[in-house]
């Protein structure tokens, strides 16, 4: 994740993205002396599939063709390891799963989520969180975690959605 982070343009190479985040895990499983097995790395790699939000149902109904005997429990398993090592992200609003791109550092959560397109970026933004920490030092908050969560369109889908105006009206 970088400060100038931006919605993948339809000319992205996705396959770099899942390269990265898979060697990324198993370079800090090794380091932390933790598992991802094979099916907590099935669950990451479908997950890192697209940049968009994924539900565990749906990891669930990916997963089935390559384990038959998968269950529940057994995607929640994966997602809880996967959460717990800082590997993903979870969309509360959308009770849904995101690849993190920085998995390596302990941060905080801006997440931009397309209403068009359903596709989720995830930014620093060190000045609204160090803004919001501020707020919260004030008040004598603790936080456990932060995560802010920005729903709107962006900008390929406004864009779109501009371009469409403008035929209509004319």
């Amino acid at each position: 994740m970088t400060d100038n982070a931006t919605f993948p343009t339809p000319e992205h190479d996705h396959s770099i993205c899942i390269r990265k985040a898979i060697s990324v895990a198993e370079q800090l499983c090794l380091t932390r002396g933790v598992q991802l097995t094979p099916i907590r790395h099935k669950i990451l790699e479908l997950i890192w599939n697209s940049h968009k939000a994924v539900k565990a149902y749906d990891l669930l109904d990916q997963i089935r063709p390559v384990n038959d005997a998968a269950k529940p429990s057994t995607v929640y398993r994966a997602l809880d390891f996967l959460l717990e090592q800082g590997l993903i992200h979870r969309v509360e609003s959308l009770n849904a799963f995101v690849g993190c791109h920085c998995s390596d550092t302990q941060h905080d959560q801006l997440l931009l989520i397309c209403t068009a397109c359903n596709t989720v970026e995830e930014r620093s933004a060190p000045l609204v969180l160090g803004a919001l920490a501020g707020e919260l030092g004030e008040a004598g908050f603790i936080s456990q975690r932060k995560t802010i969560e920005i729903h709107g369109l962006c900008k390929s889908c406004h864009a779109t959605s501009n371009t469409l105006e403008e035929n209509a009206t004319q």
